[in-house]
């Protein structure tokens, strides 16, 4: 068989915060500086001025969002109100900043005492003056540019985290790096990754305890996943928790996860799974729950995707797809619950983790709640992981149900495409991506960016490993007839194509249903924020950033940037006047594979804008820019070279080059000078702009058979576009 991604001071009165959602009493924050300033004694200001106490008051600091979900709890809420329901059409753009690049942009802006850190694309780095958009400062990483190949969905990062005087940054090529918060001089860096190996970083550190929790990326393309835990002031490793075993001819690794590998999670591999990894890499959601002194991970999927080639079809797998438990002073592990056992779809547990009190069956829980890629919403025990309820927040026909006394999946049949093609609801982008979601607890409800996207699986006969690239074991072909597809195969792609939609859920997840949902016609829908003013914040694809009631869903106010929102929105309050802030910029797994009407023009640069009532700026005039038109060269190239290009072209150019973030490649210049196009392919002329060299994957006849395929689309993209309307 062949095998082919301080603030130190703190009145001693504060409360701390019970992460799993315990409410405290609404007390501000009181830093250092503004105990000077109540006192009389004038003192500098501490930039940074982060820890673990202000971090656990965060729910009570209405004037900053401190950490990635502003609270350990990561609700993304927030209780300020002065922008409400009734105001909101008085909300204008305060200020903005274009960036240097239109590449992805996912980050959420971190506010502190007045300055905003948010990380840009290619993991740089940038302070603001969060009441006037002043840029403080900049850091570039200088990323090894070719390691934007090893990135499965763009050169995007989610933001930074703060602590003690110092900002933190995962790179897209594996560092983790410290920043001066006043200056952004760069106080340390830590390599955390083989860089050899196709891991890359695009999640945001946490804070916890003194300690910089980073995972990383790159299950599809084919690395082994862990967690890592860095001291804050010096860089040294902590502790590393590998999420799946090793090669049991290695012997343990030294590490946290030593025990449980060995007890747990080795019986449940078959097959010679370490070849590619394994998977399971931790690439978004870390969460601290205070209450229960513990790291809630979420975990990815496997590699390869398809559970056959990974493990021989048998297994568990753990911990692929898991949330996990651990110890944050030693990494050890507490407890996990698995949502798809022996996934087989791409479907991860990397999606926001959300902890919360809930009253169900009249009992207060403290509970975490997920919307992971497999279209159920969980509602889990914190204290010991114990599943309390499971229900679709999407269509899904995967499983017909979620057993609560076993916590596993009721499988419908051929979900693992065992006896042919079989299309799958949801696909592998899944019910719900990265995208933050919110929860607000004056309306109870939880607001997802969910999508409906399907996709097609096969069982791939001839699959063969690709070191370093896209290792999925799957075949991605026409849908098959179904109860959901009739007709032709080109009538059941249509219907397959018109079921691709987006998404603003409502959901209640002590009903676990839906209060209300908005449908759109696109999928890939911004993350939400919610606040105290009954209000839900989110972007969209088409560029508009939207305001909705909080209870009943209904559209009160938008803005056109011109660029489409993925990024998660934050709220802040400055001088008493309170500040919604959001990142603008399209890209994504979505934004490079799949097209759209934005193929035809360049993707405006990113931007960081700031909101507040009465707001007065005006976004840079916006004209659109084409992209250039075709201009094939006028060779012949044998049948034979237009074969191969075909299946070179889909093995390795389609995952970054067909949607409208990166450039087309049917209208590059460079398809008609072969020098030109082997400088590029195979000598890697473009490392520097994230173009890496193809040299270990591609011959010199291989890359000249991909521009003459190349060359083929031009010339029917240019007949297209000359055509008459």
């Amino acid at each position: 068989m062949k095998q082919n991604n301080k603030l130190s001071l703190f009145l001693s009165a504060l409360l701390l915060i019970g992460a799993c959602g315990r409410k405290t009493e609404e007390q501000p924050a009181t830093p250092t500086n503004v105990i000077a300033a109540q006192t009389g004694v004038k003192a500098p200001k501490r930039y940074g001025d982060v820890d673990q106490a202000r971090l656990s008051n965060a729910g009570a600091d209405l004037d900053n969002w401190l950490s990635y979900g502003r609270t350990n709890a990561e609700q993304r809420y927030s209780p300020l109100d002065q922008i409400n329901d009734e105001t909101i059409d008085e909300l204008g753009l305060a200020w903005s900043v274009e960036l240097d690049t239109n590449r992805g942009q996912e980050a959420t802006p971190i506010i502190v005492d007045g300055v905003m850190y948010i990380s840009t694309a290619w993991s740089k780095v940038m302070a603001l003056d969060a009441a006037t958009g002043k840029v403080l400062w900049k850091f570039d990483p200088e990323n090894i540019g070719a390691k934007a190949a090893h990135a499965c969905c763009d050169v995007v990062n989610r933001g930074v985290a703060v602590w003690n005087g110092k900002v933190f940054v995962g790179t897209i090529d594996g560092r983790l790096i410290a920043l001066d918060a006043a200056t952004g001089a760069k106080v340390w860096e830590k390599i955390t990754v083989d860089q050899e190996k196709p891991y890359t970083i695009t999640m945001a550190p946490r804070a916890v305890k003194g300690k910089i929790i980073i995972g990383n990326s790159g299950a599809e393309l084919g690395v082994r996943g862990y967690v890592s835990a860095y001291d804050a002031e010096s860089g040294e490793l902590v502790w590393r928790f590998y999420t799946v075993p090793g090669n049991p001819a290695d012997g343990p690794d030294g590490a946290a996860s030593d025990d449980a590998l060995a007890e747990l999670a080795l019986p449940t591999w078959h097959g010679e799974w370490w070849t590619l990894g394994g998977g399971g890499t931790v690439w978004d959601s870390v969460v601290y729950d205070e209450a229960f002194d513990q790291l809630l991970v979420g975990v990815g999927n496997g590699a390869p995707w398809n559970h056959r080639y990974r493990s021989n079809g048998e297994g568990d797998n753990l911990f692929l797809s898991s949330i996990l438990a651990l110890d944050p002073d030693t990494g050890a592990y507490k407890w996990h619950y698995q949502a798809s056992p022996g996934e087989t779809w791409d479907y991860t547990n990397t999606q926001q983790i959300t902890l919360a009190e809930l009253e169900i069956d009249g009992e207060t829980r403290k509970v975490l709640m997920q919307a992971p890629k497999n279209g159920f919403f969980y509602v889990i025990d914190c204290k010991e992981g114990k599943l309390i309820s499971a229900e679709p927040y999407v269509y899904q026909n995967w499983a017909e149900r979620i057993d609560l006394e076993t916590g596993r999946p009721v499988e419908t049949a051929n979900a693992r495409y065992l006896d042919g093609p079989q299309m799958v609801l949801p696909g592998g982008i899944g019910g719900h991506a990265w995208h933050p979601m919110s929860f607000n607890p004056e309306t109870g409800l939880v607001y997802i960016p969910a999508m409906t996207v399907p996709l097609v699986y096969a069982h791939n006969h001839d699959y063969e490993i690709h070191p370093g690239r896209w290792n999925t074991g799957v075949s991605f072909t026409d849908p098959p007839a179904s109860a959901e597809l009739k007709g032709a195969p080109e009538e059941r792609r249509a219907q397959m194509q018109a079921m691709q939609k987006g998404y603003l859920v409502a959901w209640d997840p002590v009903k676990q249903e839906p209060r209300w949902t908005i449908e759109r016609d696109w999928p890939w829908n911004g993350g939400t924020l919610t606040t105290g003013g009954n209000l839900v914040f989110e972007g969209l694809p088409n560029g508009e950033f939207e305001a909705r009631s909080a209870d009943s869903g209904k559209a009160l106010w938008s803005f056109q940037s011109h660029r489409g929102i993925m990024a998660g929105p934050a709220t802040y309050r400055v001088d008493g006047e309170q500040y919604v802030a959001v990142l603008g910029g399209y890209g994504g797994s979505m934004g490079m594979a799949t097209p759209d009407d934005r193929n035809r023009f360049v993707p405006p640069n990113g931007i960081v804008m700031a909101f507040k009532l009465n707001g007065e700026a005006s976004l840079p005039a916006y004209e659109p820019v084409a992209r250039p038109a075709p201009s094939p060269s006028d060779e012949s190239f044998t049948e034979a070279q237009l074969e191969t290009g075909r299946d070179q072209y889909f093995t390795y150019c389609t995952i970054c080059h067909n949607g409208p973030t990166n450039p087309e490649l049917n209208r590059t210049p460079y398809m008609q000078n072969a020098d030109a196009w082997r400088a590029v392919v195979i000598d890697g002329a473009l490392e520097h702009n994230g173009m890496a060299n193809f040299r270990d994957y591609l011959s010199n006849d291989d890359a000249e058979a991909i521009r003459a395929y190349v060359n083929m689309l031009a010339r029917d993209l240019a007949e297209r576009e000359t055509a008459p309307q």
